[in-house]
């Protein structure tokens, strides 16, 4: 039977992999530098079998006494997050001549592979729905119309709110759709409001003291479209178990959902990318969603 998925078709018309230590760790950085959740939020040590996360929601009083009287009497209130850890997976598939005579073009496939991992990542916690029980998203974070002539204000407001949930806007994550409405905003004297950081990457590095994160995986269509998100991002926590790891197998059969195809029969290999992940959020009160008009 001839097949003719296009998945198949990735050889050296259209490159081996032995991952070092050193690579491993630049697979790593890859998808923590796509990600705005794993650059902004607080990486901490997950186990397979998840992990209970202790969250201070009170903290003690003090009061003034007088001389010879009981002094006051506090606590602290406690509750439980609890974090549990989902697969995020892909497989890429090569022919053995692509790896022999594209290497350039096979390192740079798989050099770009972790990217998906801290896309999709980005993309379930700002728009998506949780794989299940244990992880948290901001679906439900209160929703700021953002245009040129009202961005500066929204932006205030999501910061009072922020901090009247007891958080502190340290930073926003823009698409580039956002980012385009942030630089055409002026104020009376048609002056930028946000100015470029020409020592920085992004277009615009700090707006009101908070750092910016410019990602497209923040975006999502709508009514209204969502197009970036503001927040105390202490609050939010996520975690790996084990990195991600890349494995390879030459024999293995692949269903790609219409076709399978026989690797060993085809002269190809297979390079699995794959995370387990968990996120948790302490309060959503703590984060803002900054919308554009559809």
């Amino acid at each position: 039977m001839a097949y003719s998925n296009t998945k198949i078709n990735v050889n050296r018309g259209t490159t081996g992999i032995a991952l070092t230590p050193e690579q491993s760790q630049e697979v790593w950085a890859n998808a923590q530098h796509e990600s705005a959740v794993m650059t902004l939020g607080q990486r901490v040590a997950l186990p397979g079998s998840g992990l209970s996360i202790d969250v201070i929601t009170g903290d003690i009083t003090a009061d003034w006494t007088a001389e010879t009287t009981e002094k006051h009497v506090s606590a602290n209130t406690f509750s439980a997050k609890t974090m549990t850890p989902y697969k995020l997976a892909a497989i890429m598939l090569f022919s053995n001549e692509l790896r022999r005579d594209k290497a350039a073009l096979y390192d740079e496939c798989i050099r770009r592979a972790p990217a998906a991992i801290g896309a999709k990542l980005d993309q379930t916690v700002f728009n998506g729905t949780a794989p299940g029980t244990g992880f948290d998203v901001l679906t439900s974070a209160t929703a700021y119309a953002m245009t040129s002539a009202t961005a500066y204000d929204q932006l205030v407001t999501a910061m009072s709110a922020i901090g009247t949930a007891g958080g502190r806007m340290n930073g926003i994550v823009v698409s580039p759709q956002l980012e385009a409405v942030l630089l055409q905003a002026k104020d009376g004297s048609q002056r930028p409001l946000f100015l470029p950081n020409v020592n920085d990457e992004s277009a615009i590095s700090r707006i009101l003291g908070a750092r910016v994160f410019e990602t497209p995986h923040v975006y999502a269509t709508g009514t209204p479209n969502v197009a970036g998100f503001v927040g105390d991002w202490s609050q939010l926590r996520y975690g790996i178990v084990e990195g991600i790891k890349m494995d390879i197998s030459e024999e293995a059969t692949i269903n790609d959902g219409t076709n399978q195809i026989n690797l060993w029969q085809r002269n190809m290999f297979a390079v699995r990318i794959e995370a387990e992940v968990g996120v948790v959020v302490k309060s959503t009160a703590a984060f803002g969603k900054l919308t554009l008009a559809s």
